[in-house]
């Protein structure tokens, strides 16, 4: 799986360099990301640009890396999907679980405002 990482100072902007995600590639998905926490635990950002097919087991492993992220106080959010991977994915954006945003440049400012919510003790 390609991922291009830039890394930021308070994230990793992760951008899937695919046009389709299939389940073993999931999996493939969370080690690269389980492996960059190791090295260096930050935000991250999913950015889905390229992604153009998917499957429903994405949503699992997108939901572990939540609550890994949120668990170790940090924020995870996931920009730029198209209207057939959130179809495919089943998100909206009422989704409880997941924080999707349209472009990559709202990602980073929940990143940042999360942030500031931590600094402030006003996290859940």
């Amino acid at each position: 799986m390609k991922v291009k990482i830039d890394t930021k100072e308070m994230f990793h902007v992760m951008s899937i360099e695919e046009t389709e995600i299939s389940a073993n590639m999931s999996a493939e998905l969370m080690e690269i990301i389980q492996k960059t926490q190791e090295e260096d635990c930050k935000s991250i950002i999913l950015n889905f640009h390229h992604v153009q097919q998917t499957n429903a087991d994405l949503v699992s492993a997108l939901e572990q890396i939540h609550q890994m992220q949120y668990g170790q106080k940090k924020s995870f959010v996931i920009c730029e999907l198209s209207a057939t991977v959130k179809n495919q994915l089943k998100l909206n954006e009422d989704s409880a679980v997941l924080h999707t945003t349209p472009t990559e440049s709202e990602a980073w400012d929940i990143v940042q405002m999360e942030e500031i919510e931590r600094e402030l003790g006003l996290e859940d």
